[in-house]
């Protein structure tokens, strides 16, 4: 039997709450059959194809059943752009979309920017759009095949290379030719590596890298848990600043003098990574709460060679 609106949104709002299971049910009306908020309010939701109702009901299925709506409609909002998501690609989050304005507020158009872990491209596409010049970094191929159709689909230059930050030695980082990669892959651990250089010294590096300790796992929302990559959510618990330190240290090698790192962080930890900035040698360090009041992003600048 076919769901109707009064249904689907019951089903929904068993998991989701009246609240959350409205805006679920209009964001499916809205991104799978076309239909406004007005459109719902005037009664054109219950006037669907036999079709159409068919593929509501799996839709509204795997999104009760836990599943990331943005998984199941295959794209999620950044910045008033859709970017395509799916399995295996982080979801782009509203706090991330502030670490962009403020890039945006503090580096000039124009600058040579490196986004380290990339992700679905979100960062990345959205400052090329905006006139930076972008290279984004990611250690994973289904990011990177994500990544790239996304740039394709709006037009963005960026150059997409594979690399972990982690294992980058000296001045050097490894990472694959992204003329290479795969365009769907699961296997990430067999890739033929190059040495990969940039002959440029970068304006800036914006990372929003893994943060959330795996102590902290069990607080979390199982869409959430159960679904996305814990390859682009977790940390140690024995090392949360792994990934800072980490990138701190690669832009005290690439970052031109005055050059600027932005950072999204753990709110419990922003003190720690601002600090650890200062004793790496960079200046002007600041924390900047997000929309919430928590302390999310912190920023600072490499003082000249």
């Amino acid at each position: 039997m076919y769901l109707c609106s009064m249904n689907a949104l019951q089903i929904l709002r068993q998991r989701y709450g009246l609240g959350e299971a409205r805006a679920l049910y209009e964001l499916i009306m809205e991104r799978r059959f076309g239909l406004s908020r007005t459109d719902i309010l005037l009664g054109k939701d219950t006037t669907l194809s036999a079709e159409d109702k068919a593929e509501l009901e799996i839709i509204v299925d795997r999104v009760a059943k836990g599943e990331p709506v943005q998984y199941v409609l295959g794209c999620a909002d950044f910045c008033g752009r859709e970017f395509l998501v799916g399995p295996g690609v982080l979801i782009p989050r509203p706090e991330t979309q502030e670490l962009v304005r403020l890039v945006e507020q503090h580096l000039a158009l124009g600058s040579t920017v490196l986004d380290i872990g990339t992700g679905s491209g979100c960062i990345a596409i959205t400052l090329a759009l905006a006139g930076y010049e972008v290279t984004a970094l990611d250690v994973s191929d289904v990011a990177l095949s994500f990544a790239r159709r996304n740039a394709e689909r709006l037009g963005a230059e960026v150059e997409f290379v594979k690399g972990d930050i982690l294992k980058e030695k000296s001045e050097k980082l490894k990472v694959k030719n992204n003329s290479n990669l795969p365009k769907e892959t699961e296997n990430e651990s067999n890739s033929d590596y190059s040495l990969f250089t940039f002959h440029f010294s970068l304006d800036a590096i914006v990372s929003n890298p893994p943060y959330i300790c795996e102590s902290e796992a069990s607080a979390m929302d199982g869409n959430v848990l159960d679904h996305e990559p814990h390859l682009a959510l977790f940390v140690p618990d024995h090392d949360p600043l792994l990934f800072y330190r980490a990138i701190s240290e690669f832009g005290l090698e690439h970052l031109a003098a005055d050059g600027l790192l932005f950072f999204e962080v753990n709110r419990a930890y922003a003190e720690q990574v601002a600090e650890l900035l200062l004793q790496k040698g960079y200046r002007e360090t600041k924390i900047v709460k997000d929309q919430y009041d928590n302390n999310r992003f912190v920023w600072a600048r490499k003082i000249q060679d």
